[in-house]
């Protein structure tokens, strides 16, 4: 696999590798020439000095000079760390309406806000979906294999970015209402729309990774939270638990559902359990726009409005937290968090309703679909 150089505006390609990085087994940290590695020396090194806390109980990024928000209260235990420059796309590669826009904006879902109609998509479109919910998994596939105790989440997000550059895709979150990233990593409390940072995962975390990538005018979105080192039990169980409740949504995905009803499926499965079903997310309707009607929540007696047809195309992605489903927001504006700071976790899968039931777009190739995680339970 071809390495970008990591000095912002660069995007050579690059063989030249920190000696530090190398010493302390930080994955990544590529640059295409000395000039470029000791110009972007100051903002590098920073991540020698997280590397060197791993291990210690609570690791503090402020020994590393860093902390945002002074006054913030955090809910839980992790703290954002410093973040690199936006990744390089090249000029080549089909790019959406928002990637090159001032403020991320997206023209062509906001003309569609307030409608309620799904758009029921042709054989080609189709077609199209299949590609990009295709490519959309071997990119999370890619990010997936390198989750370790010691990789940051930045080192996932680069793996993501470059996978889908190798594909013809563009990483859709990038730049979408200004996200800095090319995918969400979002860690233990994270219940969504992390950013990807310079903090290693430390043994017993749990990590969310959320890629969409953008293929020849249509994307495809997925999602899966994955054990980093010893994870507890009880965080094992809220994975495994959170992955049942998206497989019997699906379960239920055929012409003449209503969408409400995936809601009750999905929280009817979790409650027993004492897990909770965050509120403030949902599913979406996707194809030429990321998100767009019809909306999915993932909690019982919801009011979602539609009935399922063969041709739509959706996704259903169910956060699942440990204690209450009361979320709060980063001062970032992205990142949402568990109101008490225990864990949550997700899945999601981009999914075609069929004639008879439906097909899923994103299903991983291996292992007749089964998740990465059935062994280590």
């Amino acid at each position: 696999m071809a390495h970008q150089c990591e000095t912002p505006g660069c995007g050579k390609e690059a063989t030249l590798q920190c000696p530090t990085c190398l010493k302390l087994r930080i994955p990544g940290s590529y640059f295409c020439s000395q000039p470029c590695f000791k110009g972007f020396w100051k903002e590098h090194k920073v991540i020698h000095a997280l590397a060197e806390g791993v291990g210690k109980p609570q690791v503090d990024n402020c020994e590393a000079g860093f902390n945002p928000w002074p006054t913030y209260r955090f809910t839980g235990k992790l703290r954002p760390y410093p973040q690199t420059p936006k990744r390089h796309v090249p000029e080549s590669i089909e790019r959406t309406d928002y990637a090159d826009h001032p403020a991320g904006r997206a023209a062509s879902e906001e003309a569609m806000r307030g409608n309620t109609s799904i758009k029921v998509l042709d054989d080609d479109e189709i077609e199209a979906m299949r590609v990009a919910g295709r490519l959309g998994r071997e990119c999370l596939d890619e990010a997936g294999k390198a989750v370790d105790v010691g990789v940051t989440t930045d080192e996932l997000d680069r793996l993501v970015h470059e996978a889908a550059i190798e594909r013809d895709c563009y990483p859709s979150p990038l730049n979408y209402y200004n996200f800095p990233k090319s995918c969400c990593t979002s860690v233990n409390e994270v219940i969504c729309h992390g950013i990807p940072d310079l903090r290693p995962l430390q043994d017993g975390d749990i990590c969310n990774i959320d890629v969409t990538v953008y293929h020849h005018g249509f994307h495809g979105d997925l999602n899966e939270t994955f054990f980093v080192g010893n994870v507890s039990d009880k965080h094992k169980k809220l994975v495994r638990i959170t992955y049942e409740s998206l497989c019997k949504a699906i379960e239920l995905v055929r012409p003449g559902v209503k969408y409400r009803e995936i809601g009750n499926v999905i929280q009817k499965h979790v409650a027993p359990h004492g897990f909770s079903v965050v509120k403030s997310y949902c599913g979406h309707g996707i194809h030429r726009l990321f998100h767009t009607a019809p909306n999915v929540p993932h909690y019982a007696k919801n009011s979602a409005v539609g009935v399922m047809k063969a041709g739509h195309c959706f996704t259903i992605e169910p956060m699942i937290s440990e204690g209450v489903s009361k979320n709060e927001q980063w001062p970032d504006n992205w990142t949402a968090v568990t109101g008490d700071g225990l864990y949550s976790a997700q899945f999601e899968q981009t999914l075609l309703v069929t004639d008879n039931g439906c097909e899923i777009l994103t299903r991983r190739r291996e292992n007749n679909g089964q998740p990465w995680f059935m062994d280590k339970l």
